[in-house]
């Protein structure tokens, strides 16, 4: 019997992969935590347009969102050792690479990509906050850190939070190419496992409903998220009373 497809090896490699959960878990938190400080650091940059920084975060953005992840990762995992030669040779240092980890080259890559990312999602939600109320909070007296505590970071929160997790949803699947900079992460394995199978097919099936899994849980994490720094919709009285009257 022609065997195309062998269900119990799609639950085998589920199971192996399965193991390699907690490694993509790090690179994509690790990764967006240092990109959501980057690029809230950049988007101040941005909105303040401070000389000569703001053009430099615009290079920045526009090379590390123009270039593919894959490239960029390379480009760490064989740009960092070369800059740490630099570092020993010109100013006498002993830096060792055996001691640097090779998920540091692949953290450091996805942050920055990350960071280029946020930063054009925080810039537009910071300036999307209504200019009406932040004059009316200070004409009622409210200082600058009221204004920005009360005011703008929860309504720029609320507007940048979809795009966010969108943003870390494609980290998480973007964490698959770390097999570039050396790493054993979910991908890297679910290949390792279907070379020693010659079932390529159910590998990545099974590989494929892992990623799903966790797309979803995170899905369902931010929109509980959501639904707690909702800030509450104010109805004018007079609004209610009409609307009242037309029903």
């Amino acid at each position: 019997m022609l065997n195309l497809f062998d269900f119990n090896e799609v639950l085998r490699d589920t199971k192996g992969i399965f193991e390699f959960i907690p490694i993509t878990l790090k690179l994509a938190v690790f990764s967006g935590i240092i990109g959501l400080l980057l690029g809230l650091l950049i988007a101040i940059i941005k909105i303040k347009r401070i000389p000569i920084l703001n053009q430099l975060a615009s290079v920045y953005i526009s090379f590390l969102r123009g270039t593919p992840i894959l490239v960029q990762l390379y480009i760490s995992y064989y740009g960092i050792p070369i800059a740490i030669q630099y570092i020993n040779f010109y100013y006498n240092k002993n830096i060792m690479m055996a001691d640097i980890k090779p998920i540091y080259f692949a953290i450091f890559a996805l942050a920055l990509n990350s960071s280029a990312f946020n930063s054009v999602v925080l810039q537009s939600s910071f300036e999307g906050v209504n200019k009406g109320e932040i004059e009316a909070a200070a004409a009622l007296g409210m200082t600058g850190i009221q204004r920005m505590i009360r005011i703008i970071i929860p309504e720029a929160l609320e507007l940048a939070l979809p795009n966010l997790g969108n943003q870390f949803i494609g980290l998480v699947k973007g964490t698959s190419l770390a097999f570039s900079c050396a790493i054993v992460e979910m991908t890297a394995q679910g290949k390792i496992l279907g070379a020693g199978s010659y079932r390529f097919f159910e590998a990545y099936v099974a590989l494929a409903f892992l990623y799903w899994c966790i797309t979803i849980v995170i899905e369902i994490i931010m929109k509980i998220v959501m639904s707690l720094i909702r800030v509450p919709e104010v109805v004018d009285n007079s609004k209610k009373r009409r609307l009242r009257f037309n029903d």
